[in-house]
Protein backbone atom coordinates (compact mmCIF):
# COMPACT_ATOMS: atom_id res chain seq x y z
CA UNK A 1 0.00 0.00 0.00
CA UNK A 2 1.46 3.33 -1.05
CA UNK A 3 2.07 6.05 1.54
CA UNK A 4 0.02 9.19 1.18
CA UNK A 5 1.37 11.80 -1.21
CA UNK A 6 1.58 14.37 1.56
CA UNK A 7 4.46 16.14 3.22
CA UNK A 8 4.00 17.59 6.70
CA UNK A 9 4.58 21.32 6.96
CA UNK A 10 5.92 23.33 9.92
CA UNK A 11 2.50 23.65 11.57
CA UNK A 12 1.89 19.89 11.31
CA UNK A 13 5.35 19.17 12.71
CA UNK A 14 4.78 21.58 15.60
CA UNK A 15 1.55 19.72 16.39
CA UNK A 16 3.35 16.35 16.13
CA UNK A 17 6.14 17.43 18.52
CA UNK A 18 3.69 19.02 20.96
CA UNK A 19 1.50 15.90 20.95
CA UNK A 20 4.54 13.68 21.53
CA UNK A 21 5.66 15.78 24.52
CA UNK A 22 2.14 15.78 25.95
CA UNK A 23 1.90 12.00 25.65
CA UNK A 24 5.27 11.58 27.37
CA UNK A 25 4.05 13.72 30.28
CA UNK A 26 0.88 11.62 30.53
CA UNK A 27 2.86 8.37 30.37
CA UNK A 28 5.11 9.60 33.18
CA UNK A 29 2.02 10.02 35.39
CA UNK A 30 0.65 6.53 34.63
CA UNK A 31 3.96 4.70 34.58
CA UNK A 32 2.47 1.72 36.46
CA UNK A 33 0.32 1.03 33.38
CA UNK A 34 2.76 2.10 30.67
CA UNK A 35 5.50 -0.39 31.63
CA UNK A 36 3.31 -3.54 31.58
CA UNK A 37 1.63 -2.27 28.39
CA UNK A 38 5.03 -1.91 26.68
CA UNK A 39 6.13 -5.36 27.89
CA UNK A 40 2.84 -6.79 26.61
CA UNK A 41 3.36 -5.07 23.26
CA UNK A 42 6.89 -6.48 22.95
CA UNK A 43 5.61 -9.96 23.86
CA UNK A 44 2.81 -9.57 21.30
CA UNK A 45 5.24 -8.80 18.48
CA UNK A 46 7.53 -11.67 19.51
CA UNK A 47 4.65 -14.18 19.64
CA UNK A 48 2.73 -12.96 16.59
CA UNK A 49 4.75 -15.02 14.09
CA UNK A 50 4.41 -18.33 16.06
CA UNK A 51 0.68 -17.66 16.54
CA UNK A 52 0.30 -17.01 12.82
CA UNK A 53 1.83 -20.42 12.09
CA UNK A 54 -0.63 -22.02 14.48
CA UNK A 55 -3.49 -20.23 12.70
CA UNK A 56 -2.30 -21.51 9.33
CA UNK A 57 -2.16 -25.04 10.75
CA UNK A 58 -5.92 -24.90 11.43
CA UNK A 59 -6.21 -23.65 15.02
CA UNK A 60 -8.78 -21.06 16.01
CA UNK A 61 -7.49 -17.62 16.93
CA UNK A 62 -8.33 -18.03 20.63
CA UNK A 63 -6.64 -21.45 20.79
CA UNK A 64 -3.54 -20.17 18.95
CA UNK A 65 -3.24 -17.14 21.27
CA UNK A 66 -3.66 -19.31 24.35
CA UNK A 67 -1.06 -21.81 23.13
CA UNK A 68 1.47 -19.09 22.31
CA UNK A 69 1.06 -17.35 25.68
CA UNK A 70 1.18 -20.59 27.70
CA UNK A 71 4.26 -21.77 25.80
CA UNK A 72 6.05 -18.49 26.47
CA UNK A 73 5.13 -18.54 30.18
CA UNK A 74 6.23 -22.18 30.45
CA UNK A 75 9.54 -21.30 28.80
CA UNK A 76 10.07 -18.40 31.23
CA UNK A 77 9.19 -20.62 34.20
CA UNK A 78 11.65 -23.32 33.09
CA UNK A 79 14.40 -20.75 32.57
CA UNK A 80 13.68 -19.27 36.00
CA UNK A 81 13.80 -22.67 37.70
CA UNK A 82 17.09 -23.48 35.99
CA UNK A 83 18.69 -20.09 36.67
CA UNK A 84 17.50 -19.54 40.24
CA UNK A 85 19.91 -22.06 41.88
CA UNK A 86 22.80 -20.72 39.81
CA UNK A 87 21.93 -17.12 40.70
CA UNK A 88 21.62 -17.87 44.42
CA UNK A 89 24.97 -19.69 44.34
CA UNK A 90 26.85 -16.84 42.65
CA UNK A 91 25.06 -13.90 44.28
CA UNK A 92 27.72 -13.30 46.91
CA UNK A 93 30.45 -13.65 44.28
CA UNK A 94 28.73 -10.98 42.19
CA UNK A 95 28.52 -8.67 45.18
CA UNK A 96 32.23 -9.10 45.82
CA UNK A 97 32.96 -8.55 42.11
CA UNK A 98 30.95 -5.32 42.04
CA UNK A 99 32.84 -3.98 45.05
CA UNK A 100 36.13 -5.14 43.52
CA UNK A 101 35.52 -3.40 40.19
CA UNK A 102 34.21 -0.23 41.83
CA UNK A 103 37.37 -0.04 43.90
CA UNK A 104 39.41 -0.66 40.75
CA UNK A 105 37.67 2.25 39.04
CA UNK A 106 38.29 4.50 42.04
CA UNK A 107 41.98 3.54 41.98
CA UNK A 108 42.21 4.32 38.25
CA UNK A 109 40.53 7.69 38.77
CA UNK A 110 42.84 8.43 41.69
CA UNK A 111 45.92 7.61 39.57
CA UNK A 112 44.63 9.85 36.78
CA UNK A 113 43.89 12.77 39.10
CA UNK A 114 47.26 12.37 40.86
CA UNK A 115 49.01 12.56 37.49
CA UNK A 116 47.05 15.72 36.67
CA UNK A 117 48.03 17.23 40.03
CA UNK A 118 51.70 16.57 39.22
CA UNK A 119 51.30 18.50 35.95
CA UNK A 120 49.07 21.36 37.13
CA UNK A 121 49.94 23.24 40.31
CA UNK A 122 46.39 24.64 40.66
CA UNK A 123 44.95 21.12 40.96
CA UNK A 124 47.70 20.13 43.41
CA UNK A 125 46.88 23.06 45.70
CA UNK A 126 43.18 22.14 45.56
CA UNK A 127 43.97 18.51 46.61
CA UNK A 128 41.66 17.33 43.82
CA UNK A 129 42.60 13.64 44.01
CA UNK A 130 42.10 13.41 47.77
CA UNK A 131 38.76 15.26 47.70
CA UNK A 132 37.30 13.14 44.89
CA UNK A 133 38.57 9.89 46.47
CA UNK A 134 37.01 10.75 49.84
CA UNK A 135 33.64 11.55 48.29
CA UNK A 136 33.63 8.38 46.17
CA UNK A 137 34.56 6.22 49.15
CA UNK A 138 31.77 7.83 51.18
CA UNK A 139 29.27 7.14 48.38
CA UNK A 140 30.27 3.50 47.87
CA UNK A 141 30.43 2.86 51.61
CA UNK A 142 26.89 4.10 52.23
CA UNK A 143 25.36 2.84 48.98
CA UNK A 144 23.78 -0.25 50.51
CA UNK A 145 22.22 1.65 53.39
CA UNK A 146 20.86 4.48 51.23
CA UNK A 147 19.73 2.76 48.03
CA UNK A 148 19.37 -1.03 48.33
CA UNK A 149 16.28 -0.93 50.56
CA UNK A 150 14.38 1.55 48.31
CA UNK A 151 15.34 -0.48 45.22
CA UNK A 152 14.08 -3.71 46.82
CA UNK A 153 10.82 -2.03 47.87
CA UNK A 154 10.40 -0.60 44.38
CA UNK A 155 10.85 -4.01 42.75
CA UNK A 156 8.30 -5.52 45.15
CA UNK A 157 5.82 -2.71 44.38
CA UNK A 158 6.23 -3.19 40.62
CA UNK A 159 5.76 -6.98 40.63
CA UNK A 160 1.90 -7.01 40.62
CA UNK A 161 1.83 -4.45 37.81
CA UNK A 162 4.26 -6.46 35.68
CA UNK A 163 2.00 -9.51 35.95
CA UNK A 164 -0.43 -7.62 33.71
CA UNK A 165 1.93 -7.99 30.74
CA UNK A 166 1.07 -11.60 29.71
CA UNK A 167 -2.61 -10.94 30.41
CA UNK A 168 -2.63 -7.90 28.10
CA UNK A 169 -0.53 -9.68 25.49
CA UNK A 170 -3.04 -12.55 25.34
CA UNK A 171 -5.87 -10.18 24.46
CA UNK A 172 -3.68 -8.33 21.94
CA UNK A 173 -3.13 -11.66 20.16
CA UNK A 174 -6.72 -12.85 20.50
CA UNK A 175 -8.75 -9.66 19.92
CA UNK A 176 -6.34 -7.30 18.19
CA UNK A 177 -7.94 -7.80 14.77
CA UNK A 178 -11.45 -7.31 16.19
CA UNK A 179 -10.33 -4.05 17.80
CA UNK A 180 -9.00 -2.82 14.44
CA UNK A 181 -12.35 -3.67 12.82
CA UNK A 182 -14.14 -1.82 15.61
CA UNK A 183 -12.07 1.31 14.99
CA UNK A 184 -12.47 1.13 11.21
CA UNK A 185 -16.28 0.88 11.51
CA UNK A 186 -16.35 4.12 13.49
CA UNK A 187 -15.13 6.29 10.56
CA UNK A 188 -17.11 7.51 7.55
CA UNK A 189 -16.98 5.36 4.42
CA UNK A 190 -15.09 8.04 2.48
CA UNK A 191 -12.12 7.69 4.85
CA UNK A 192 -12.23 3.88 5.15
CA UNK A 193 -9.16 3.21 2.98
CA UNK A 194 -7.12 5.86 4.76
CA UNK A 195 -8.17 4.42 8.12
CA UNK A 196 -6.97 0.95 7.10
CA UNK A 197 -3.72 2.50 5.95
CA UNK A 198 -3.37 4.39 9.25
CA UNK A 199 -3.96 1.28 11.39
CA UNK A 200 -1.49 -0.70 9.32
CA UNK A 201 1.17 2.00 9.46
CA UNK A 202 0.82 2.49 13.23
CA UNK A 203 1.23 -1.25 13.71
CA UNK A 204 4.22 -1.33 11.36
CA UNK A 205 5.86 1.64 13.11
CA UNK A 206 5.59 0.01 16.54
CA UNK A 207 6.67 -3.37 15.16
CA UNK A 208 9.64 -1.78 13.36
CA UNK A 209 10.82 -0.09 16.56
CA UNK A 210 10.54 -2.99 19.00
CA UNK A 211 11.75 -5.74 16.67
CA UNK A 212 14.44 -3.40 15.36
CA UNK A 213 15.52 -2.76 18.95
CA UNK A 214 16.04 -6.49 19.49
CA UNK A 215 17.99 -6.80 16.24
CA UNK A 216 20.10 -3.79 17.22
CA UNK A 217 20.79 -5.36 20.63
CA UNK A 218 21.91 -8.59 18.95
CA UNK A 219 24.26 -6.73 16.58
CA UNK A 220 25.70 -4.63 19.42
CA UNK A 221 26.20 -7.70 21.60
CA UNK A 222 28.05 -9.61 18.87
CA UNK A 223 30.22 -6.61 17.94
CA UNK A 224 31.12 -5.75 21.54
CA UNK A 225 31.72 -9.38 22.50
CA UNK A 226 34.04 -9.87 19.52
CA UNK A 227 35.98 -6.70 20.32
CA UNK A 228 36.27 -7.56 24.01
CA UNK A 229 37.36 -11.10 23.12
CA UNK A 230 40.13 -9.69 20.93
CA UNK A 231 41.21 -7.54 23.91
CA UNK A 232 41.28 -10.68 26.10
CA UNK A 233 38.72 -9.21 28.51
CA UNK A 234 36.96 -11.56 30.96
CA UNK A 235 33.39 -12.70 30.12
CA UNK A 236 33.21 -10.80 26.80
CA UNK A 237 29.75 -12.11 25.88
CA UNK A 238 28.21 -11.17 29.24
CA UNK A 239 29.79 -7.71 29.21
CA UNK A 240 28.70 -7.15 25.61
CA UNK A 241 25.10 -8.18 26.39
CA UNK A 242 24.86 -5.94 29.48
CA UNK A 243 26.27 -2.95 27.58
CA UNK A 244 23.91 -3.58 24.62
CA UNK A 245 20.85 -3.76 26.90
CA UNK A 246 21.92 -0.57 28.71
CA UNK A 247 22.05 1.12 25.30
CA UNK A 248 18.22 0.85 25.14
CA UNK A 249 18.35 4.22 26.94
CA UNK A 250 19.82 6.47 24.21
CA UNK A 251 23.20 8.05 24.96
CA UNK A 252 22.93 7.69 28.76
CA UNK A 253 22.81 3.88 28.55
CA UNK A 254 25.72 3.78 26.08
CA UNK A 255 27.83 5.88 28.45
CA UNK A 256 26.99 3.58 31.38
CA UNK A 257 27.88 0.51 29.32
CA UNK A 258 31.19 2.09 28.33
CA UNK A 259 31.96 2.97 31.96
CA UNK A 260 31.25 -0.64 32.96
CA UNK A 261 33.80 -2.02 30.50
CA UNK A 262 36.32 0.66 31.45
CA UNK A 263 35.96 -0.36 35.13
CA UNK A 264 36.66 -4.00 34.22
CA UNK A 265 39.67 -3.04 32.08
CA UNK A 266 41.11 -0.74 34.75
CA UNK A 267 40.67 -3.36 37.51
CA UNK A 268 41.82 -6.51 35.70
CA UNK A 269 44.68 -4.79 33.84
CA UNK A 270 46.01 -2.17 36.29
CA UNK A 271 49.52 -2.29 34.81
CA UNK A 272 48.26 -1.84 31.22
CA UNK A 273 46.64 1.62 30.87
CA UNK A 274 46.43 1.00 27.12
CA UNK A 275 43.54 -1.42 27.78
CA UNK A 276 41.37 1.47 28.95
CA UNK A 277 42.20 3.35 25.77
CA UNK A 278 41.28 0.30 23.68
CA UNK A 279 37.97 -0.02 25.58
CA UNK A 280 37.11 3.63 24.90
CA UNK A 281 38.02 3.19 21.24
CA UNK A 282 35.84 0.08 20.98
CA UNK A 283 32.79 1.91 22.32
CA UNK A 284 33.36 4.87 20.01
CA UNK A 285 33.53 2.42 17.09
CA UNK A 286 30.31 0.66 18.16
CA UNK A 287 28.60 4.05 18.62
CA UNK A 288 29.56 5.01 15.06
CA UNK A 289 28.38 1.65 13.74
CA UNK A 290 25.06 2.16 15.56
CA UNK A 291 24.51 5.63 14.12
CA UNK A 292 25.56 4.98 10.53
CA UNK A 293 24.99 1.26 9.92
CA UNK A 294 23.07 -0.72 12.56
CA UNK A 295 20.26 1.74 13.35
CA UNK A 296 19.49 2.51 9.67
CA UNK A 297 19.30 -1.26 9.05
CA UNK A 298 17.08 -1.97 12.07
CA UNK A 299 15.10 0.78 13.84
CA UNK A 300 15.48 3.62 11.36
CA UNK A 301 14.71 1.55 8.27
CA UNK A 302 10.93 1.74 8.65
CA UNK A 303 10.49 4.75 10.96
CA UNK A 304 11.81 7.13 8.25
CA UNK A 305 13.05 9.80 10.66
CA UNK A 306 15.66 12.40 9.80
CA UNK A 307 18.76 12.07 12.05
CA UNK A 308 18.44 15.71 13.19
CA UNK A 309 14.83 15.15 14.29
CA UNK A 310 15.84 11.95 16.07
CA UNK A 311 18.63 13.59 18.08
CA UNK A 312 16.56 16.66 18.97
CA UNK A 313 13.57 14.58 20.06
CA UNK A 314 15.78 12.37 22.25
CA UNK A 315 16.97 15.48 24.13
CA UNK A 316 13.43 16.88 24.31
CA UNK A 317 12.05 13.55 25.56
CA UNK A 318 14.71 13.39 28.26
CA UNK A 319 13.96 16.95 29.37
CA UNK A 320 10.20 16.33 29.43
CA UNK A 321 9.99 12.87 31.02
CA UNK A 322 13.49 11.85 32.16
CA UNK A 323 14.66 8.27 31.52
CA UNK A 324 11.15 7.26 30.43
CA UNK A 325 11.18 10.04 27.84
CA UNK A 326 14.55 8.89 26.48
CA UNK A 327 13.26 5.35 26.01
CA UNK A 328 9.80 6.13 24.62
CA UNK A 329 10.28 9.28 22.58
CA UNK A 330 11.20 7.51 19.32
CA UNK A 331 8.33 4.98 19.18
CA UNK A 332 5.80 7.60 20.37
CA UNK A 333 7.09 10.09 17.81
CA UNK A 334 6.90 7.43 15.08
CA UNK A 335 3.27 6.62 15.85
CA UNK A 336 2.23 10.29 16.22
CA UNK A 337 4.06 11.11 12.98
CA UNK A 338 2.14 8.41 11.09
CA UNK A 339 -1.19 9.61 12.54
CA UNK A 340 -0.38 13.27 11.82
CA UNK A 341 0.74 12.55 8.24
CA UNK A 342 -2.39 10.50 7.55
CA UNK A 343 -4.77 13.10 9.01
CA UNK A 344 -2.97 15.81 7.05
CA UNK A 345 -3.27 13.78 3.85
CA UNK A 346 -7.02 13.30 4.43
CA UNK A 347 -7.74 16.95 5.24
CA UNK A 348 -5.68 18.25 2.31
CA UNK A 349 -7.18 15.80 -0.23
CA UNK A 350 -10.06 17.66 -1.98
CA UNK A 351 -11.40 14.49 -3.58
CA UNK A 352 -11.74 12.68 -0.26
CA UNK A 353 -13.41 15.66 1.37
CA UNK A 354 -15.78 15.96 -1.61
CA UNK A 355 -16.67 12.27 -1.27
CA UNK A 356 -17.33 12.79 2.44
CA UNK A 357 -19.60 15.82 1.86
CA UNK A 358 -21.42 14.03 -0.97
CA UNK A 359 -22.00 11.00 1.26
CA UNK A 360 -23.41 13.24 3.98
CA UNK A 361 -25.83 14.88 1.53
CA UNK A 362 -26.99 11.48 0.25
CA UNK A 363 -27.65 10.25 3.79
CA UNK A 364 -29.61 13.40 4.62
CA UNK A 365 -31.66 13.03 1.44
CA UNK A 366 -32.39 9.36 2.21
CA UNK A 367 -33.34 10.13 5.82
CA UNK A 368 -35.80 12.87 4.76
CA UNK A 369 -37.26 11.12 1.69
CA UNK A 370 -40.40 9.83 3.49
CA UNK A 371 -41.12 12.99 5.52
Amino acid sequence: MRPPAHSSGPIAWAAIIATTCLLLLVFQKILFLVVPFLLALILYYLLYAPMRKLLLSGMSRAAAATTAILASLLGLAICGMLLLPWISTHMFDWQASVEHYLQGGINMLNRTLTGMEDRFAVLHRAHLATTVADRLNDFTGSFAERYLAPIALGVAAWTPSLLLAPFLSFFFLKDGRDFQHFLSRAVPNAFFEKTLYLLNEVDQAARAYFLGLFNLTLLDTVTLAFGLWLMDMPAPLGLGLIAAVLAWVPYVGSILGGLLVILVAATDFPAEPLMVTWAIGLFILVRLLDDFLYMPLTIGKNLHMHPLVTVLMIFIGGAVAGILGLMLVLPVLGVVMVIGDTIGAVVSDPRLMARYRHGQSLRKAQASADL
